[in-house]
């Protein structure tokens, strides 16, 4: 069973959404219950595509949308700075961090900075996070380009990746509607003659799922059992119990050790016997430091 990562299609927003214009406030909830957005901007040129403003412009058109989701961040930051204000003068200490934190925000929206350029503590993280802002969720851009730019991007790109260096964003480049060809051929071999015509080595969808994986510091591991083998999602950094609490409650509390086998390995001697004969596979405790595409299996009890 595959990992996957689950990728919601959201109405265009327009101008004016953070009052209420298009799908106003439904557009803007629904990226609340993401975990990150993924802004697609048009990066060809095409007579026959008319675009909503005019023009072929993608930084005004990521602007739009950074003004925007920047508008009703101020409108949550000012709301809740009317709350903190009253509790930190009556000296609320937890208040008065609170307030400094929001003040910060709210000079960033200001003058156009998105909450997740603001500098903050390790301490105030948490703090951050239970205001749910909409920007200080990690962007990944795509740049939807013509085929003839799939492989090396366009001038277009290049502004994008040069009005983003200051954020911590992800870009790619993918051509959508070359990707949608693609899709339609029947076979694996036919898609690959593709993709090598066009000097692509592999499909936009995968390029978009580990960018994806990366922007919000995922990564897999396998186990591998007589029914099937299984992909699980964990962040990185976790350790063997974290990684084992993903299937079960039970297997991170009464966690003992975990069998280990490097990805690399087992592509290298090609099945866990073998692995085992060739001394490869490890036995690691509670500290461990689960590794991308590590094949495991855990000892626990309960």
């Amino acid at each position: 069973m595959p990992a996957t990562v689950e990728i919601v299609d959201i109405a265009g927003l327009v101008k004016g959404a953070s009052k209420g214009e298009g799908l106003g406030n439904q557009f803007l909830g629904n990226i609340r219950e993401c975990n990150a957005i993924i802004h697609v901007l048009r990066c060809f040129e095409n007579d026959n595509i008319v675009h909503v403003d005019g023009s072929v412009d993608p930084i005004r058109d990521k602007e739009t949308i950074d003004i925007e989701l920047q508008l009703k961040d101020l409108e949550t930051v000012e709301k809740r700075l009317e709350k903190v204000t009253r509790a930190a003068k009556a000296g609320d200490k937890k208040a008065a961090k609170e307030m400094d934190l929001l003040n910060r925000i709210k000079e960033a929206l200001l003058t156009g900075v998105s909450a997740r350029a603001v500098q903050i503590s390790d301490e105030e993280k948490e703090l951050m996070d239970s205001f749910q802002l909409l920007t200080t969720k990690p962007v990944l851009y795509v740049c939807n380009v013509d085929e003839k730019s799939a492989k090396n991007g366009n001038a277009y790109v290049e502004q994008v990746k040069d009005a983003v260096k200051g954020e911590d964003a992800e870009v790619i480049v993918l051509a959508v509607a070359t990707e949608a060809d693609i899709t339609e051929l029947e076979s694996y071999e036919e898609r690959q003659m593709f993709l090598e015509d066009i000097g692509l080595e592999e499909p936009g969808a995968s390029k978009l799922i580990r960018a994806a994986y990366h922007l919000l510091n995922l990564q897999t591991y396998f186990t591998a059992g007589v029914k099937e083998v299984r992909a699980w999602t964990i962040h990185q950094g976790d350790t063997a119990p974290q990684a084992a609490g993903v299937i079960h409650t039970d297997f991170e509390k009464g966690f003992i050790r975990a069998e280990v086998i490097a990805y690399n390995d087992f592509i290298t001697y090609g099945s866990e016997a073998k692995v085992k004969e060739a001394g490869k596979m490890r036995v690691e405790g509670k500290e461990y430091i689960v590794k991308d595409g590590d094949i495991m299996h855990f000892r626990f009890n309960v």
